[in-house]
């Protein structure tokens, strides 16, 4: 049942990023990103992994979501028409890649499975010593909270830098009330630098 569970959630996501491909009005792409990245969220709890589905659910689904509809304030509602362009290179990169990608998994453990490395380094220790070491009843607080508090913030802190940085550059040519664009001619430079 599990696994037709995590199956469905996977071809729905596909579904979703096929939507957000097809789709040209720029809410709708973020509001379908938003759901990607909840049903992100709800795919790693079902694969029991409840601290990578509550960073997905904090940063993809509530962060970048705030953050792309502040950033849709400063630009347009649909996206550009591009002309279609046949690239078969790219389209052979990506073939390739995602071939090397398949076959690097094929080397992996099994899923579920208990005498997986995974298992048998860090995960006992926390189950065993973190009531002591850290304090709070639950493991995957206790690993958010203390043993990867750093990396937690660390994550946050480079996902804010990178959204006010596209803020800041997206906004950047935009002239507010009271603002007048200025326009650069040769006059304007010192020096006779022609």
């Amino acid at each position: 049942m599990e696994l037709a569970v995590v199956i469905g959630m996977l071809f729905f996501m596909a579904a979703i990023a096929l939507a957000i491909i097809w789709v040209r009005n720029l809410f709708a792409v973020t509001m379908l990103m938003g759901i990607y990245s909840l049903t992100a969220a709800a795919l790693y709890v079902a694969l029991d992994a409840v601290d990578v589905a509550f960073t997905e659910a904090a940063v993809g689904a509530g962060i970048s979501t705030v953050l792309m509809l502040a950033t849709l304030s400063l630009t347009k509602a649909e996206e550009k028409p591009f002309r279609s362009i046949q690239h078969p290179v790219s389209l052979a990169v990506v073939l390739v890649t995602g071939g090397v990608l398949i076959y690097g998994t094929l080397d992996m453990p099994a899923y579920g499975d208990p005498d997986a490395p995974i298992h048998q380094h860090v995960a006992p220790r926390y189950v065993q010593d973190s009531g002591q070491e850290v304090g709070p009843p639950n493991i995957v607080t206790s690993i958010l909270a203390s043993y990867r508090g750093y990396d937690t913030m660390g994550e946050v802190t480079v996902i804010f830098t990178a959204a006010a940085g596209v803020l800041m550059l997206i906004g950047r040519g935009r002239s507010g009330p009271g603002r007048r664009r200025k326009t650069w001619d040769y006059e304007d430079l010192e020096g006779d630098e022609r």
